[in-house]
């Protein structure tokens, strides 16, 4: 069942809150507006903070199909956009030749129907049936080439893709654009000027521990608790080359949970900091003394971002 979209920020935080997602009123208050002015959402953030995210819980909460273009290096119209069935046109073309058919520009009509026309994700979001529009995911831009962004600023500022052989496709009802960027590279200004944009960055303690009680409910609390600290600190002060994400903050809670460990010690850590981490250079550099040095800090207490200091 379709949902209206949301009235006000309040609201939106709710339809947010409704999915476990714990959200911040800055990233409400910019859903709500693009939302209500019907413009695409530019996230930007480091992986795993949960940009990916707002666009299922949208779909979800919403009622609505999500359409996912998963952005990569190379990626072209004819992977994002549309192609044409070039085998079913030439089976076309023969059998109007096997007919006698001679008349070259009908033939060349009749090829470029829409029956030849093979939809991908961004026409099928423009051209989606139903009362209420899709909500589409862009994910990954920074992944995909700049000549494929340029391509977007139309379907971005009109919701209109033309196709040479066919015209102008443009949107009965626009769809809900969520953009998300890892920020590998700089995306360009035209592009971001048609958005609004939001930057999602890393919860602090208490939204990251509402978080694992949301999304790893059977966790214990002072494991939760002990989890966030330790999280928070390498954040802070560990200068990793890659900073642990809240999905992997997630995946660390589940994973102790299903060892069914209370509380953290030094080799239950050790032993499981490749769930944590994903670069063996930083799994070395917190390995050993490191992580029992931040251990006895959590355990006693000392300096900020400790587990007493997540309520």
């Amino acid at each position: 069942m379709t949902e209206d979209i949301p009235s006000s920020i309040d609201e939106t935080h709710a339809v947010l809150g409704r999915a476990g997602y714990v959200a911040d009123r800055s990233l409400a208050t910019v859903l709500y507006l693009s939302l209500k002015m019907q413009r695409p959402l530019f996230l930007e953030g480091e992986a795993g903070v949960g940009k990916t995210e707002i666009a299922k819980v949208l779909s979800a909460q919403l009622g609505r199909p999500l359409i996912r273009l998963q952005c990569y290096e190379g990626l072209d119209i004819a992977a994002a956009v549309y192609e044409w069935n070039y085998a079913a046109q030439m089976l076309e073309i023969r059998m109007a030749e096997a007919v006698g058919a001679a008349d070259k520009s009908s033939i060349a009509k009749s090829v470029f129907d829409e029956r030849f026309l093979i939809k991908r994700p961004l026409l099928q979001a423009l051209e989606s049936a139903g009362a209420a529009a899709p909500v589409l995911l862009i994910d990954e831009l920074d992944r995909a080439d700049e000549a494929f962004e340029a391509y977007l600023l139309e379907i971005l500022s009109d919701f209109q893709i033309t196709i040479p052989e066919l015209g102008t496709i443009k949107a009965d009802h626009p769809p809900i654009v969520i953009i998300t960027t890892n920020r590998t590279r700089e995306i360009h200004d035209a592009l971001k000027r048609r958005c609004l944009y939001h930057w999602v960055g890393y919860p602090d303690a208490v939204r990251e521990l509402q978080i694992i009680s949301n999304r790893v409910p059977g966790a214990n609390e002072r494991l939760s608790r002990e989890i966030v600290a330790f999280v928070q600190r390498l954040r802070r002060d560990a200068d990793l080359f890659k900073n642990p994400g809240v999905a992997e903050t997630i995946d660390w809670a589940t994973a102790l949970t299903e060892l069914d460990r209370e509380a953290l010690d030094l080799e239950t850590v050790s032993d499981t900091l490749g769930v944590l981490l994903k670069y063996q250079d930083d799994i070395e550099a917190v390995h050993g003394e490191r992580t029992a040095h931040i251990l006895e800090d959590i355990k006693s207490g000392s300096g900020s971002g400790d587990a007493n200091d997540v309520r």
